[in-house]
């Protein structure tokens, strides 16, 4: 079975004393919040590490819901959403998947990089993401469940991932409300990293200068630019006391390519930032 985090709302402390949300850009929140007000389904796009899920986390706290989280794959089914019979003490018994849950209690259920989905799993959502708002389940012998208040579908994936083979289909996305994320400008992304790591001063503005410069790049073949993820866990690691360089090097070189020559290069504008 799909392994799904569940998350009731509550305040993040990742250390004491440290309060970590999300810090818009835009106007994402307020799309979002009207969204789930209006009882419609949310479509996050945006490139790996840019803040979909952080967004998502923000919003559940924020609402005051809990949250389902299930991270797609290729051998996901419709089952791994909605449920299905088990054996217990020699009786078969129905389970609820995250998304029947999510239905049930008034949740969020969050579908991280939905397109790497089956079909058949995609296609039990459209009756929840338009004006039905309901959860058919066959194995139930059709039972139908109208979402409780409070519930919302969200999806995400990253576009420039995306093939013609792994795309959502039309009919899905007309029933999703859009919001376009890309990596925040230099002023909100230093915030960021003072929020998520405590690390202040020269070295933050150095780190994010450096990102600034590997997404500038475009003749070294990277399928993904330095995120805001990477330059956090940059952060954290120079806030630990290893020294900016190996930070750089262990957390955004070494997970962007594993061709030597590349790494090389990454390498070299490393030290000339950091």
């Amino acid at each position: 079975m799909n392994q799904v985090s569940t998350q009731a709302s509550r305040t993040w402390l990742d250390a004491p004393g440290r309060q970590h949300g999300y810090i818009s850009v835009g106007d994402e929140v307020e799309v979002f919040a009207a969204a789930w007000e209006s009882g419609l389904s949310v479509m996050l796009k945006g490139p790996t590490g840019c803040g979909k899920t952080r967004l998502v986390e923000h919003m559940a706290n924020r609402l005051g819901v809990p949250l389902f989280t299930v991270s797609c794959h290729e051998d996901m089914t419709a089952s791994d959403l909605l449920g299905r019979f088990v054996l217990r003490e020699s009786n078969t018994e129905w389970v609820d998947g995250p998304l029947t849950r999510a239905v049930r209690e008034g949740g969020i259920c969050y579908l991280d990089e939905v397109v790497e989905a089956r079909q058949d799993a995609v296609v039990a959502v459209h009756s929840l993401a338009d004006h039905r708002r309901e959860l058919n389940i066959e194995r139930l012998g059709g039972v139908k469940i109208h979402a409780a208040d409070g519930f919302q579908l969200v999806v995400s994936y990253n576009p420039g991932y995306q093939s013609v083979l792994k795309d959502l289909k039309m009919s899905t996305r007309q029933r999703l409300v859009g919001i376009d994320l890309g990596f925040p400008p230099p002023d909100v992304e230093r915030k960021v990293l003072r929020q998520e790591t405590g690390l202040d001063g020269q070295i933050v503005d150095d780190i994010i200068k450096l990102g600034e410069a590997i997404r500038r790049l475009d003749d070294v073949g990277l399928r993904e630019a330095a995120s805001t993820r990477t330059l956090v866990a940059t952060a954290s690691l120079v806030q630990a006391g290893l020294s900016p360089r190996a930070a750089a090097v262990s957390a955004i070189a070494s997970p962007l390519s594993d061709d030597e020559d590349t790494r090389g290069r990454l390498t070299v504008l490393i030290e000339s930032y950091l």
